[in-house]
């Protein structure tokens, strides 16, 4: 019998094609199934965490925060972006008044009341139904900005402000806070020739204003370390950015990590009879 060597050969070359796609199909089947997994996993993941950006005028919280927002949402995160004062009707139409320099003989007490009445409008109406739903609530301002601003600034009593404040937000408090410092006198030079806003009344004032302001966020920083994350505003964007997220993802992943640990040992003694 003769044995055609071109049969041998292309028998041979199609049984290694066929043993080659099943071992691939074997070894791209758990990557796609991983990958696949990753996937779900981000989107049905929900995190319920409060972020705020504070600092002297002009250090960019605006422009991290739209950063910031855009990186959780390529990571599957569901986030909800607003700011104060502002952030709801009512919000809006008083940070219209307070704004304003036309206002500039506003008394100090008024300016401190009518801070905390939008923030009360902003929590019941978007801040605590976003934390409630699962969702990362980013805002560009909140309650520290009251004791660093009329507090430290305008010098009115930190107890009488915190006892407002905690009327205001029912004593809501930001998980982290994302300090982005600047010089005032740097920060004042960014704002004034940013084509973004238009100077207002609280920019207005005079520099020995921003600069106690500064000092009281530094106190509010000393106060409570473990909330806040300073980041030198004079740095590029991107390497503010950058350090923001590593900060946030770490702050994400630990949120996620002891969430995890509880379901593992609820479960663990549920299977107990």
């Amino acid at each position: 019998m003769v044995v055609n060597p071109t049969a041998v050969s292309v028998s041979s070359a199609k049984n290694d094609n066929e043993d080659r796609r099943q071992k691939e199909g074997k070894t791209n089947l758990p990557v796609f199934l991983s990958s696949l997994l990753l996937v779900y996993t981000r989107l049905n993941t929900t995190v319920s965490l409060f972020i705020t950006f504070e600092g002297p005028e002009g250090g960019g919280k605006t422009t991290q925060l739209r950063l910031l927002q855009a990186t959780l949402a390529e990571h599957c995160y569901q986030v909800v972006a607003t700011r104060e004062p502002g952030g709801t009707a009512i919000g809006n139409a008083i940070r219209t008044i307070l704004l304003d320099s036309q206002h500039s003989p506003m008394s100090p007490r008024a300016e401190a009341l009518l801070f905390n009445a939008a923030r009360a409008q902003l929590i019941d109406e978007v801040i605590q139904p976003a934390l409630a739903a699962g969702q990362i609530v980013l805002c560009d301002r909140f309650a520290d900005s009251t004791l660093a601003y009329q507090g430290y600034g305008r010098h009115l009593s930190l107890l009488d402000l915190k006892s407002l404040i905690a009327y205001a937000t029912q004593d809501l408090r930001p998980h982290l806070t994302i300090f982005l410092d600047i010089p005032a006198e740097i920060g004042l030079h960014r704002k004034s020739h940013s084509t973004e806003a238009e100077w207002n009344r609280m920019e207005a004032e005079a520099l020995a204003f921003h600069q106690r302001v500064r000092d009281g966020f530094y106190a509010l920083v000393a106060a409570e370390p473990e909330r806040w994350l300073v980041v030198d505003a004079t740095q590029s964007v991107i390497h503010v950015q950058q350090a923001i997220w590593q900060r946030v993802k770490q702050f994400i992943n630990y949120e996620l990590g002891i969430r995890n640990y509880a379901t593992r040992s609820t479960n663990h003694l549920e299977s107990f009879p």
